[in-house]
């Protein structure tokens, strides 16, 4: 098993303010690093783990009960998050982080079928209960519905032309593995995007990876539910790796602390209050430090909104 180094650890935790008596939610517990240290700060208080993962369920709890017992472990997308709560008799907490990252581990065992590197059964299911995997959506999507979604998720510009290959591809045979998709991306690319930095397949392994796993939706659902479930001055952070998720995360959290008053119109002092505040005027990054010790940080970004 890989190890996990938990991204923008400190910044993250400082940015929920964790008070020792408070009801704490970490979206995506993963090897439970943020959780660890949000549970190691609370005393009287009770922090709720979500996860698809059974083995990260299994071994965050290991490194939990290390720390303490003041914690619930769920196994469910966190996109659930208000209704899961409200089972428990949850009705509002004081904090929530997300980190909506791919845990190391996930990426670093190669039968899990997420990484493009290895050659592995396409899989990339978070939940390994579900039956929809990456294979299911290779081999079962339409050509139009491929594009859509190698298009929205991972923004790559060669969408239309991998979507037409691999319908074209699974005429022949069911394509089974990482590295037949890895070929198949190759051949859709021109000679001037393959000589690009980066690995060619990576944006549609990553857009794939986002609709087996219902991430986006699941995004949206916490962006709605989320603010809504805090107590007076409750936080909620979370950690982006991608332009698509930040700019979803950046404009919700305008919308529900910026006042839209039209030039045209007079505002009495006040009128335009709104119920929550930007923590994160731009977005917390990370230091030379945690670059230097973990690649994979580079492109994360913590955003924080308080309710007021």
């Amino acid at each position: 098993m890989g190890s996990h180094y938990p991204v923008l650890l400190q910044e993250a935790v400082d940015a929920l303010n964790i008070q020792e008596n408070g009801v704490y939610v970490d979206c995506t517990l993963g090897r439970a690093g943020h959780s660890s240290l949000i549970l190691s700060k609370l005393k009287s208080g009770h922090l709720y783990c979500f996860d698809l993962d059974e083995e990260a369920l299994k071994e965050g709890e290991r490194k939990l009960r290390e720390v303490g017992d003041r914690f619930t472990l769920i196994h469910a997308n966190f996109g659930s998050l208000k209704e899961t709560l409200a089972e428990l008799g949850v009705g509002e907490v004081d904090g929530i982080l997300a980190d909506l990252g791919v845990s190391s581990p996930q990426f670093d065992e190669a039968e899990r079928g997420f990484s493009y590197k290895e050659d592995a059964p396409l899989d990339m299911r978070m939940d390994q209960s579900q039956s929809f995997s990456a294979a299911t959506l290779v081999n079962t999507y339409s050509e139009k519905e491929l594009c859509r979604v190698f298009y929205e998720y991972g923004e790559d510009p060669s969408s239309r032309k991998v979507a037409r290959n691999i319908v074209e591809a699974r005429k022949a045979k069911p394509i089974e593995t990482t590295s037949e998709l890895v070929e198949i991306i190759k051949r859709s690319k021109s000679e001037k995007e393959l000589r690009k930095k980066g690995h060619p397949a990576k944006q549609i392994f990553q857009a794939i990876r986002i609709e087996v796993n219902g991430e986006e939706d699941a995004l949206k659902a916490l962006l709605r539910d989320g603010p809504s479930l805090l107590k007076k001055k409750g936080r909620l952070a979370i950690i982006t790796f991608m332009s698509l998720d930040d700019r979803l995360v950046k404009h919700a959290f305008q919308r529900l602390s910026i006042a839209e008053v039209s030039r045209h119109e007079i505002s009495l002092p006040g009128e335009e209050e709104m119920p929550y505040r930007i923590l994160t005027p731009k977005p917390i990054l990370p230091s030379e430090k945690e670059l230097l010790e973990n690649h994979r940080s580079a492109s994360a970004k913590l955003r924080a909104l308080e309710k007021k």
